[in-house]
């Protein structure tokens, strides 16, 4: 069983038939995160950037997910749901996906172990940029 059907299985993905009323609110969102970030990278706020990055990252996601008709209940079964219905189809680069799971982890280091870098938070700004310009590219 792929672990997106075992995500659907245990409920942390579950049909969502008011995503496409939605998913445009969340590339608002994730839009308005990474705008936030860059203010706290200015400022030298490197963890709160990294988790801002990450947050406009997961609401990038989100907004695919959502065109999908889906929800996620777990930050892991949302990547596996993107691997499943857009990197397998080959609508998403597999570098991009690689972009989200490196951004989950360092948002999880700054976080919970305040374990951040200015590198990070630099390299983390592009990807999100990347990842928002690949999902306008998708929806539209």
């Amino acid at each position: 069983m792929s672990d997106f059907k075992d995500c659907l299985k245990r409920k942390r993905i579950k049909e969502f038939p008011s995503g496409k009323n939605l998913f445009l609110k969340e590339l608002k969102l994730a839009k308005e995160d990474l705008k936030t970030a860059k203010g706290s990278l200015d400022n030298e706020n490197f963890k709160w950037a990294i988790i801002q990055i990450y947050y406009s990252m997961f609401h990038s996601a989100r907004c695919l997910i959502y065109k999908k008709d889906y929800r996620e209940k777990s930050h892991y079964c949302l990547i596996e749901a993107i691997r499943e219905l857009y990197v397998v189809s080959g609508d998403l680069n597999f570098s991009l996906l690689e972009s989200l799971q490196k951004a989950k982890q360092l948002r999880e280091d700054a976080d919970y172990y305040g374990d951040f870098t200015k590198g990070n938070a630099k390299r983390l700004i592009e990807d999100a940029e990347n990842f928002i310009e690949e999902v306008e590219r998708i929806i539209n």
